[in-house]
């Protein structure tokens, strides 16, 4: 097993703030669109009208011969993509864009102009008019269950007796829905395709891997992955949307091959609705059973969750229920609906976000009915091991973060009869949400240079997508070398910098973390053969370098993942604590305060992680009161595809937000002792939302977001 390293850090790391901080807010930090590429051109996307059917015709001519259109591609013009093709074997099942005439969902890309300007693109696609085949398209997922099927197998989960729940001495039985949520990081999703040869090409793209891009660019397209180089050195926001290559990357790829330009596509905001994923339509229905002292005695949670026609997208809503609770009998089922919507994708806390939000709403429910408080009930059900394979957790301290998130908020001020409290005419209430996520740790390879000046470069192919990664890996680099932080460097987002993971399931840190602590292990193992001493704690490198007249010297570190799987489970833990006021004429609901704690291991940044935890707390509270991509069923078209319709919180939304933490380290999944915090900081969040405003109120709203007409109802 690897050392772990000291987790007492200096204070000075306390306070360290982003090693890209300053890139960033004084706008120095180059992103994907903002690169100056000789002979640059601009694309701009045509959408379908319709939602499914085929396109008839194209008349383009008029566009064609616009100010500056140099090409519009469509199915009819646009370069084969080998990877498209039948007989091509290992690619996954995606839309195909520009390779046939059918549609699938309203707003499919189904033309691409490209022109000198982007004001003159823009007026070119304007013009781009297209004749249909229209058929019957279907977008409403309460109405097409009867189309339900399992993704995989028969998509069921059972463990001791099925449906147990409905014996229980105390029992309920309710539904949840989860709508549409859709992704609108502050970056655009953008791309710049240069070919630099027939079979050789570069891309600066908003990717959350750069290395999994370069995979897909090279299988497509039937060139070199070693032609292929990728590049997204800052990322403005994904946390799920960047996770994979979407049809305009390709069609950008496409339309520079045709016109043998650089060609740069910039998403709209609109597009954002319907080019890059969202968090799937989901209901839910949970069933929950119980003694009368609240030990639980079964669980039956099933889902049906949005897909698209041509893929099958999953995610494990059901799963929380599986583990999240000593039950010895928990059965689930997991249903896809396909309809004429783009193809969903995974959003902060994918699956276990939504299947939260029903679990903990039902555990709340069931505390009334008992007369337990809601936290009692949580830990009266402990898990001690995990309850689905019966293996010990590699670190599980969730009981010291109810004590923590409970005192801080003020839990004992809470009421158990809902709507008893009232503070300056406002009803107030507590709830509290719990929530998991896997702790992940993939394979990773970092390369370590140490220079004659003293100073320390790291590179890495990992994409920072916000959360501070390189603030880590310099902090992790800089304790284990024992030398100031303000001497290491990160380089990382280029897919020519050693492997590195795509980011995304919380495990940036635990994977290239553990590479960095290597290499640092190894590169002072080089200095000390050296020197020929082994006990120095914190040696001169510049001197020890110039000593030896060695201008660097250099170690290239790999770092393996998945050790300790099979002995034990792995899981972050969070608890959310909530405050909110709720008018009771308007229905307003205000968060008053917020206390959000996290079980994730050893803290490396504090003040990164205080960000990813409120952060996720910020996005949690738009799920629950907000956020909502309305579709108008019968166009299949969203109408609030812009920030002025589709609400999400702001400034004035949110009052601070206590992010606390245990703190204290997983010994078995990395040498950091660190684990994921990214998607537990928003896991379990809209629920203890939810069960606040029924603790002010007495009104249980379970269909988010938790709008005023919902709640004065």
């Amino acid at each position: 097993m690897e050392k772990a390293i000291n987790i007492n850090r200096p204070s000075s790391a306390d306070g360290m703030s982003r090693i890209d901080g300053r890139l960033k807010v004084t706008g120095a930090a180059k992103y994907s669109a903002e690169y100056a590429v000789e002979g640059l051109t601009y694309g701009v996307l045509v959408g379908s009208a319709i939602a499914k059917g085929s396109i008839a015709a194209f008349d383009i001519k008029t566009a064609e011969r616009a100010p500056g259109v140099l090409f519009v591609v469509t199915y009819l013009n646009a370069p084969k993509v080998p990877g498209f093709q039948p007989d091509q074997k290992g690619v996954r099942a995606q839309l195909k864009v520009f390779n046939d005439d059918k549609i699938f969902y309203n707003g499919q890309p189904i033309a691409l102009v490209i022109a000198d300007t982007y004001e003159r693109a823009l007026y070119g696609a304007s013009l781009v008019k297209a004749t249909y085949n229209k058929e019957e398209h279907q977008t409403n997922l309460t109405e097409n269950f009867g189309k339900g099927y399992p993704p995989r197998g028969d998509g069921l989960y059972k463990r001791g007796t099925e449906d147990a729940w409905k014996s229980a001495p105390i029992k309920l039985e309710q539904e949840y829905m989860v709508p549409t949520n859709t992704h609108n990081p502050m970056e655009l999703h953008a791309i710049i395709a240069r070919w630099d040869a027939d079979d050789k090409i570069t891309v600066w793209d908003k990717t959350q891997g750069v290395k999994a891009t370069q995979h897909d660019i090279s299988q497509l397209f039937n060139i070199p992955l070693e032609n292929v180089q990728v590049n997204s050195r800052f990322v403005g926001g994904a946390f799920g949307s960047a996770l994979r290559t979407w049809p305009h990357e390709i069609v950008a790829i496409l339309g520079a091959k045709a016109v043998k330009k650089p060609v740069k596509l910039v998403l709209s905001r609109a597009d954002m609705f319907t080019s890059v994923g969202y968090r799937p339509h989901t209901w839910q229905k949970i069933g929950i059973g119980a003694t009368a002292d609240g030990k639980l005695t079964g669980i039956t949670h099933q889902a049906y969750g949005q897909t698209s026609p041509y893929e099958n997208f999953t995610e494990g809503a059901v799963n929380v229920s599986q583990s999240l609770y000593a039950c010895p009998n928990v059965n689930t089922k997991y249903n896809l609906v396909a309809l004429n919507v783009g193809t969903p994708t995974w959003m902060r806390g994918p699956g276990e976000a939504t299947g939260a939000f029903a679990l903990e709403s039902a555990l709340d429910e069931l505390s009334y009915v008992l007369s337990i408080d809601p936290v009692e009930l949580r830990l009266r059900n402990y898990a001690e091991t995990d309850p689905e394979n019966g293996k010990p957790f590699s670190s599980k301290y969730l009981k010291e973060a109810y004590q923590l998130g409970a005192d801080h908020i003020g839990w004992n001020d809470r009421k158990q009869q809902p709507g008893t409290v009232k503070k300056d005419g406002w009803f107030v209430g507590y709830g509290i949400g719990c929530g998991m996520f896997g702790a992940y740790r993939s394979g990773a390879t970092v390369k370590a240079t140490m220079k004659a000046d003293g100073t320390l470069h790291l590179q890495s192919a990992v994409s920072d997508i916000g959360p501070g990664t390189g603030t880590a890996m310099v902090l992790i680099a800089a304790e284990q070398m024992g030398m100031p932080a303000d001497k290491i460097s990160f380089e990382n987002g280029a897919s020519d910098l050693p492997q590195a993971p795509t980011q995304g399931g919380s495990a940036t840190t635990a994977s290239v973390g553990s590479a960095v602590h290597q290499a640092c292990v190894e590169l002072k193992d080089k200095i000390q053969k050296l020197t020929g001493n082994s006990g120095t704690d914190n040696p001169d490198y510049a001197q020890i370098l110039k000593q030896h007249d060695l201008p660097l010297l250099e170690v290239t570190a790999k770092s393996t993942g998945g050790e300790g799987r099979d002995k034990y489970s792995m899981n972050s833990w969070s608890v959310h604590f909530v405050k909110v006021l709720v008018n009771g004429s308007t229905g307003v609901v205000k968060i008053d305060k917020v206390a959000s704690v996290a079980d994730c291991g050893t803290i490396i940044s504090p003040k990164t992680a205080r960000s990813q935890i409120v952060g996720g707390a910020i996005g949690g509270i738009g799920m629950a009161l907000m956020e909502e991509a309305v579709i108008d069923h019968r166009y299949g078209r969203y109408i609030n595809n812009n920030y002025a319709d589709y609400h999400v919180p702001v400034n004035a939304d949110i009052p601070q937000i206590d992010a606390l933490f245990v703190n204290k380290p997983d010994p078995i999944l990395n040498p950091m002792g660190a684990k994921g915090m990214a998607e537990i900081a928003l896991v379990g969040m809209a629920a203890a939302v939810a069960n606040a405003v029924y603790n002010a109120t007495g009104k249980r709203v379970r269909e988010l977001p938790i709008t005023p007409d919902k709640v004065i109802a």
